[in-house]
């Protein structure tokens, strides 16, 4: 194998002909102002496709989830986030270094709170009691598993938070794979979230960027913290081209990373049934465990990495692989012929 097959990330895609294109012929000014014509449209866009009143170009999804945390708080203030969640374990304490927020994490099932704990987390009000403002979502949930969360459930827990004042953010980074793996549309999907993020650079293969949405206030004061932390760009139409050329053309083939990923979850579980949940592979992320069979993680990336196949390792025992548009069927079946080889 001469290719190098990259499933440490999505965010591992390369930009398309298309986009690069885009860049080059991207009509531009200046952002500070508000007068990139071509963010501009990005952000129209994608405001409209989720039915929300306004929309903010990012450079990251990091980025974005502290913006939106930092605009809709203040110091002393609580957050209920999910305990496998990007924004609670991947941010190098963002919420608490940023935000001077206090975090409170919730146990999921199947990346679903039990509506109980949410209630429960919910702190009374009282001069001892930090104020519980915001509860965070994640759709796909955990970054190691991609678990689409339905839109009944984001409905009900969204009705439950606005009943105690508590403003909903959702950081919908791999929100596409979810709408495309549950057959819904985004602005349905998302009507109860009043704030909300996605990403260009996964699945939808831009080479940056990263959209947060809500009400016209709510980003026009995010639009102030952004520049607050060095968020702030100048001719940022060169990259906010290419995320329309994203929007415009990539959603659609997420359904094959999906299909990739269901292939590759078969083949793994054909060598041995407890290497991979077929069932639980429901996007475009397929986790390994290796337990059961006496292997070390760290042993199967160097043995990979030696095959010129990039995994992510989670724990010991653990990795991760996640499909996208860099990643064919003919490279899936030559993964599966060097685990098996490495496995005997």
């Amino acid at each position: 194998m001469n290719q190098i097959r990259d499933y440490r990330s999505d965010a591992a895609t390369l930009p398309t002909f298309e986009m690069r294109q885009a860049m080059a012929n991207a009509e531009v000014g200046d952002d500070f102002s508000g007068e990139d014509p071509t963010v501009r449209y990005l952000e129209n866009m994608s405001a409209h496709m989720f039915g929300k009143e306004a929309s903010l170009f990012v450079i990251s999804g990091t980025m974005a989830n502290q913006i939106a945390i930092m605009t809709a708080t203040q110091h002393g203030d609580e957050v209920l986030v999910g305990e496998e969640s990007h924004i609670y374990n991947m941010e190098t304490g963002g919420l608490a270094a940023l935000s001077g927020v206090q975090t409170r994490p919730l146990r999921s099932t199947e990346g679903q709170f039990d509506f109980q704990d949410v209630r429960r987390a919910i702190r009374k009000r009282g001069i001892q009691f930090p104020i519980t403002k915001v509860l965070c979502l994640e759709n796909t949930y955990d970054l190691n598993r991609g678990i689409p969360l339905s839109e009944e459930y984001m409905t009900e827990i969204s009705i439950l938070a606005h009943r105690h004042d508590l403003l909903v953010y959702l950081d919908g980074a791999r929100i596409f794979n979810a709408v495309t793996a549950l057959k819904v549309e985004p602005k349905i999907f998302c009507q109860g979230i009043d704030v909300m993020q996605f990403s260009l650079c996964k699945g939808l293969s831009a080479p940056v960027g990263c959209i947060l949405l809500g009400s016209k206030d709510f980003i026009e004061r995010a639009r102030r913290i952004r520049q607050r932390i060095g968020g702030g760009m100048a001719q940022a139409g060169h990259m906010a081209a290419t995320g329309i050329v994203a929007l415009k053309t990539m959603i659609d083939r997420i359904q094959d990373d999906h299909l990739n990923a269901k292939r590759l979850a078969i083949g793994l579980a054909n060598l041995n049934e407890s290497l991979v949940d077929v069932e639980k592979t429901l996007t475009n992320i397929v986790q390994i465990d290796l337990k059961s069979i006496g292997k070390d993680a760290f042993y199967m990336d160097n043995a990979l990495q030696a095959q010129g196949i990039k995994v992510k390792i989670i724990d010991s025992t653990t990795c991760r692989l996640v499909t996208h548009r860099g990643i064919t069927d003919n490279d899936i079946d030559e993964t599966i012929d060097v685990i098996k080889n490495i496995l005997k």
